[in-house]
């Protein structure tokens, strides 16, 4: 059986406040492609659909459309779970009406946790969907008040999903969770307010693949067969660089026997890119130029408004810092050295702290030029 695992589409971010909609939709379409070109027998979106519990139309109408085709165009079976981000009620509305031999849908904790049973040649395999649920909200369902962390909280759900499991059949169990060992970036939002949020990995024993969400770097943490499919759109630019992906398993006889990261292709990458402005302002001629930009200038100098010169070549340049700042004049102390009776020197100094660059011999005779016309007349 062949399982196509991905989570963390988090629809309707925003990256600092640039739109990600269309970002989004050529994701979308490339996940489309995937299932119509490898035909998985299941599908699993592991948590963080939207990117809050309110999300905008806009990010509503994505998925809706989304799981509409997948559903009518082709034969592949749905897992879905809320995350930390969703609203379980959102996600789990259609849960009831949902064709139980085909999609399972997860939005609250529960505390009946019964699989999507699907069958291949080898026998049944059992899909439970385990969505994120706060603590408060796990003692009310599970009737525990001992339950005090995340991972207390993962632990009861496996417990009653375990219950379930037919004994002939294959385990999958997917969850939104932070396991413990797994490398993390500047996006994540926190699961736990003051305590441990971590979860072991040994809570999922018995399962052959653990599809996990939350996490938004594709990574294996502590077993091959447990693991993140990661975002499919970097959310910060610690991310930059990075190879997005949505994963495939193979399902055997005896668990997983194949895994493979097919990877995707962003609208529009994230970059930094580190140098002086001037140099930076002539990329030009760099294909990308429509890249979400955070510019590191190595001007020492004062700069006039270097954002606004930037975006003229990176028009979706979001952020910009400076390696170093030239704080003194050319005395050393922070003071202009020209004097104001040699309006020349003064434009000279200026231009040289503004752009940390002499005036050029060009300049410097367009300079005279003009003062000559000046002194001409007032002749």
């Amino acid at each position: 059986m062949k399982i196509l695992h991905t989570s963390d589409w988090h629809l309707g971010r925003t990256f600092k406040g640039e739109s990600l909609i269309e970002d989004h939709a050529y994701f979308l379409s490339q996940l489309m492609d995937i299932i119509l070109t490898q035909e998985p027998d299941v599908l699993i979106i592991a948590g963080d659909i939207f990117d809050r519990a309110s999300p905008p139309a806009s990010a509503i109408s994505q998925f809706d459309e989304f799981q509409r085709q997948v559903y009518h165009n082709t034969a592949t079976a749905l897992v879905i779970l809320a995350g930390n981000h969703d609203s379980g009620e959102r996600i789990g509305i259609n849960g009831p009406f949902a064709d139980r031999n085909r999609v399972l849908i997860r939005g609250r904790l529960e505390k009946d946790d019964t699989p999507l049973i699907l069958n291949d040649e080898y026998g049944p395999i059992a899909f439970s969907a385990l969505p994120f649920g706060e603590i408060y909200a796990a003692r009310e369902t599970f009737d525990n008040t001992r339950i005090s962390s995340p991972a207390d909280v993962i632990a009861a759900q496996v417990e009653c999903a375990r219950k379930h499991i037919p004994t002939n059949a294959r385990w999958i169990i997917s969850a939104h969770a932070f396991v413990t060992g797994a490398s993390t970036t500047e996006s994540e939002r926190s699961l736990s307010v003051g305590g441990i949020e971590t979860v072991s990995a040994s809570v999922f024993e018995g399962a052959h693949y653990v599809a996990l969400g939350h996490l938004h770097r594709a990574q294996k943490v502590g077993s091959d067969h447990i693991r993140y499919s990661g975002s499919p759109l970097a959310f910060a630019f610690d991310e930059a660089g990075s190879e997005k992906s949505v994963t495939m398993i193979t399902l055997g006889r005896d668990g997983v026997s194949n895994i493979e990261l097919l990877p995707l292709k962003a609208l529009r990458q994230v970059r930094i890119l580190k140098g002086n402005l001037r140099d930076l302002e002539n990329m030009t001629n760099d294909p990308n130029r429509s890249d979400l930009v955070h510019a590191v200038l190595t001007d020492t100098g004062a700069l006039v408004d270097p954002m606004a010169r930037l975006r003229k070549t990176f028009p979706n340049a979001i952020t910009l810092e400076r390696e170093a700042r030239q704080t003194t004049q050319s005395d050393g102390k922070g003071r202009a050295t020209a004097k104001l009776n040699d309006p020349q020197a003064v434009i000279r100094e200026f231009l040289t702290y503004v752009r940390d660059d002499a005036i050029s011999d060009n300049e410097q005779a367009i300079l005279d030029t003009a003062f000559k016309d000046i002194s001409n007349e007032k002749a």
